[in-house]
């Protein structure tokens, strides 16, 4: 399903697709964050490229605005909420300019630590 914006320019349609890769590359450029894990399968495996959807999930909610939910995995010995925290500034900034809709939520489910 795709979300539309509307603006000075016109209307465009945006898929959900679209604005899960944006978090995607937003917050993979967060100090700490190894990356992105499978939401059912825990940290089975670390996210390539081509499968960014299985770790973001977007939500459209009823006033317009969205919901992101991220699963992560972080490296060991850096502090879980200063990561979370940053990640959760540097997705909602990225998107918002970006698409120009309005994130309500970020929600960072932290799904295991990597030791390096």
């Amino acid at each position: 399903m795709s979300l539309k914006v509307s603006n000075q320019y016109g209307n465009i349609e945006i898929d959900k697709h679209v604005i899960a890769q944006i978090a995607y590359r937003a917050a993979m450029e967060s100090y700490g964050l190894v990356g992105l894990a499978y939401k059912t399968k825990g940290i089975v495996e670390l996210l390539k490229g081509e499968n960014v959807l299985k770790g973001v999930l977007v939500q459209e909610l009823e006033d317009n605005t969205i919901a992101i939910e991220l699963y992560v995995i972080l490296q060991y010995g850096i502090n879980i909420s200063t990561v979370a925290n940053n990640i959760i500034d540097r997705v909602k900034y990225t998107v918002e300019n970006t698409t120009g809709i309005k994130v309500s939520k970020i929600d960072i489910n932290v799904q295991g630590i990597r030791v390096k």
